[in-house]
């Protein structure tokens, strides 16, 4: 079972290798160093995201329809695939946009959708096989294994990439991105090697579910709607962060790209100490518990953060980038262990594809909420701190109101609500 987790880690690390430079290191670049307006940024960072709906019907897709035998591995590798494309190509188009804004534009929307569409196929596919193989006793353990790599390696890549990138050049860029893509390609390939267990069973006998049965499942249970729109806002917030936070701090603290890449280094080792602070916390806390502390924790991060730009102290600014990579680590653990246990066995598809696309809309609204309203303050106040500020004030506020909804939400009242439909209403929903 260990080499299992291990390879399942290694996938999660490919995939979260190509997320590091696209949401980072070119994200400040564009927006810094090419003077990209934010909200155009924001747009082309969401493309990614519009696919997110796809996930549950890939989630399902996958359940009945085996390619040689495997459900999940085929998807993964194409996922992968395109998101080491994506990568690859990423730091050209970004040029191409400075010197050629409309055939920029159009080639970056190329290259972010193809990285967003092997997002979607590829975490939808290994975290459904990572329930599979684990079971109901191993998933825990399975979880803290898999973010424990995916965050070392956040860590590794961000630090690889500031020491590539300096002193900072086009070509150097582009050097650091096409070697992070290749290394996520050998790791992920490595992961698939042996991972899922061949079946010899017929694709019909898996669960078919039309789309009108996915979300009636989804609807039905005010718990399971209640914990799709909290991931959402609670995702939103933490994750929005991602293209602003080196760009403030460039801004702010007048930060290199060298220095600025190193944030998500601190950030990630922040994440992978309360990772390992999790699993001893779940032996004595509930796993509820558990999240509303790394909720609240975040929402500390970010008024930390905006104290630190308004003082203009990069003490109070590491502080709040470790109180947010604490918080982070802590609510991730324990919200992915909910997001499991709010899964029905035999719909492992669907529901996982419910999760993920709960995920990345959360991402979708984060990231453009991040850029558009950045942008607008800064153009009412003539302060591009301003818009920074108001950004992170709007971020607190949403980690505060999805604690809350975490209160709301109860394992054994889902239990109780959900009913898959019966094989006449399967019918009747198809028609």
């Amino acid at each position: 079972m260990l080499r299992k987790q291990i390879q399942l880690g290694l996938v999660h690390v490919a995939v979260a290798m190509t997320l590091v430079p696209i949401n980072s290191t070119l994200n400040r670049v564009m927006i810094k160093e090419l003077a990209l307006s934010a909200t155009l940024v924001a747009i082309l960072a969401s493309l990614p995201y519009l696919f997110s709906p796809l996930q549950v019907a890939i989630g399902a897709y996958s359940d009945r329809h085996p390619v040689f035998g495997f459900r999940r591995t085929p998807y993964i590798a194409l996922g992968l695939a395109l998101c080491v494309a994506g990568v690859i190509v990423s730091p050209q188009v970004a040029f191409l946009m400075a010197d050629s804004p409309l055939l920029g534009i159009l080639a970056a929307s190329l290259a972010f959708g193809a990285w967003g569409m092997g997002y979607n196929l590829s975490s939808v596919s290994y975290l459904a096989l990572a329930t599979e193989i684990s079971g109901e006793k191993a998933r825990g353990r399975t979880i803290a294994i898999m973010w424990f790599m995916m965050i070392t390696s956040i860590i590794i890549t961000a630090i690889t990439i500031s020491r590539l990138v300096e002193p900072y050049s086009p070509q150097a860029l582009e050097r650091a991105f096409l070697l992070i893509a290749l290394v996520a390609l050998g790791l992920g390939l490595a992961g698939l090697i042996g991972l899922e267990k061949r079946s010899n069973e017929r694709a019909s006998l898996a669960p078919s579910h039309s789309l009108a049965e996915m979300l009636r499942v989804i609807r039905q249970s005010r718990q399971a709607t209640t914990f799709f729109f909290y991931l959402l806002l609670l995702l939103a917030a933490i994750l929005g962060q991602d293209i602003l936070l080196e760009p403030f701090a460039a801004e702010a603290f007048a930060m290199t790209v060298q220095e600025t890449t190193r944030i998500t280094s601190i950030w990630g080792v922040s994440v992978l100490l309360a990772i390992l602070a999790a699993g001893a916390l779940e032996r004595i806390a509930a796993r509820k518990a558990v999240a509303q502390t790394g909720n609240l924790g975040a929402l500390a991060g970010f008024l930390l953060i905006i104290a630190g730009g308004f003082w203009q102290s990069t003490s109070v600014f590491y502080l709040g980038v470790i109180g947010l990579g604490l918080g982070t680590g802590l609510s991730a653990v324990a919200n992915l262990a909910l997001m499991f246990d709010l899964t029905l066995p035999g719909y492992i598809g669907l529901f996982i594809g419910a999760w993920g696309v709960s995920n990345a809309l959360s991402r979708l609204v984060g990231t453009l909420l991040a850029g558009i309203v950045r942008d607008l303050a800064t153009l009412l106040t003539q302060n591009p701190l301003t818009g920074y500020f108001v950004v992170f004030g709007l971020e607190a506020l949403m980690l505060a109101i999805a604690a809350w909804m975490l209160t709301r939400i109860s394992l054994q009242d889902f239990q109780l609500q959900v009913e898959i439909p019966s094989l006449v209403e399967r019918a009747a929903l198809s028609d």
